[in-house]
């Protein structure tokens, strides 16, 4: 799985695809200091890091250092400016201005933050990602945060029609959508296997209407797969869990667009130092 374009919502596609422009001073990652990596948003290659990171006052996030061969520069359709791309997938990130002297690189990479996943991560060169649902996504997200090669995390919803759902909305159950859970990992450290297995460990994937107490269709157990592989491993292990005597009702979708929770739903249980009481993980693979 390389591009994710089918699970990203329509303000993201504006930028990547459109060559939009966000609104100055809008974006998550203008006034954003951590420490960390900057990855294409469409396909999670490592574009940035957060130390070639600067205030320039122009209302975008700006660096003055892209990681090697990562972005390409090409002429702008106005045919004055330089625009900037993934150099592996060509999403639109922004443009490159030069001899502005902010930095002692005389560079600044104007890059909407649109274009931009963040991980806490200063060496990670390259990332996957895999989309799911398993019930209440506190639960699912506060076990997802502990397995080794998974560098962040994110709740929303996902499979429904309704664009940019809230919380209330989509727990009164009619807009299609499912409570879920977006992982970014290393691809060095853990593969998609291991992390559908981890999903499949860590709720009981036979509950047919819901997951635990919480009863609904947005609370259904649901792998939303990338690629025909992500689908064949999935299926691989679903038959493996029939071949012990489980009756699986999980379902394998094609992923649609993923709609970030409200900030109060992210990390959850971490905020709010709780554990989950609908999740527990139990090994279920030999």
């Amino acid at each position: 799985m390389r591009y994710k374009t089918n699970s990203l919502p329509e303000e993201v596609l504006a930028i990547i695809e459109d060559k939009g422009t966000e609104r100055p001073y809008s974006g998550n990652y203008n006034e954003f200091e951590e420490s960390g990596t900057y990855l294409c948003r469409r396909c999670g290659l490592a574009l940035f890091r957060s130390d070639t990171k600067f205030h320039s006052g122009c209302g975008w996030p700006s660096f003055d250092e892209e990681l090697p061969n990562a972005v390409l520069r090409e002429t702008d359709k106005d045919g004055s400016r330089t625009e900037i791309l993934c150099a592996r997938c060509r999403a639109h990130l922004g443009h490159v201005f030069l001899g502005e002297g902010h930095t002692l690189t005389n560079t600044r990479h104007c890059v909407n933050s649109l274009s931009l996943d963040f991980i806490q991560d200063k060496s990670v060169l390259d990332t996957e990602e895999a989309l799911f649902a398993a019930g209440c996504f506190w639960g699912v997200e506060y076990y997802f945060k502990k397995l080794p090669g998974v560098l962040k995390t994110e709740v929303g919803y996902c499979g429904g029609k309704k664009t940019n759902p809230s919380y209330e909305e989509v727990c009164r159950g009619n807009t299609g959508h499912f409570e879920a859970i977006r992982v970014l990992y290393d691809p060095k450290q853990i593969d998609y296997e291991r992390i559908a297995k981890f999903f499949f460990e860590i709720h009981d994937p036979t509950q047919r209407d819901g997951q635990g107490p919480d009863l609904g269709q947005q609370y259904l157990s649901v792998v939303f797969y990338y690629d025909e592989n992500q689908k064949q491993i999935a299926q691989k292990l679903i038959k493996e869990l029939e071949g012990y005597g489980d009756l699986v009702a999980t379902q394998l979708l094609p992923v649609s667009p993923f709609w970030r929770a409200e900030t109060s739903h992210q990390e959850y249980y971490q905020k709010n130092r709780k554990t989950p009481y609908c999740h527990q993980y139990q090994k279920k693979f030999k």
